[in-house]
């Protein structure tokens, strides 16, 4: 996605992270519940606090703008 957005309209709490988490790096009881996918995305505020949990990216970025904040990918 090479999409530009324009930030500066944001204040700074409205603006989410979203990343990609491997299934092996969470708890156990979450990878039982996965089937078999191996990464997932994770939507964080600007205090490192996740969000959102959820299978593709785009889906993240979706769940972000419906909640009216600007998600930015963190590699």
């Amino acid at each position: 996605m090479h999409t530009k957005y324009d930030l500066s309209q944001f204040d700074d709490d409205r603006i989410v992270y979203v990343r990609s988490v491997a299934a092996k790096d969470l708890p156990q009881d979450v990878q039982a519940q996965l089937g078999g996918v191996k990464t997932l995305y994770a939507v964080h505020n600007a205090d490192g606090e996740r969000l959102a949990l959820v299978k593709d990216r785009r889906l993240a970025f979706m769940l972000a703008r419906q909640h009216d904040m600007a998600p930015v990918t963190v590699h």
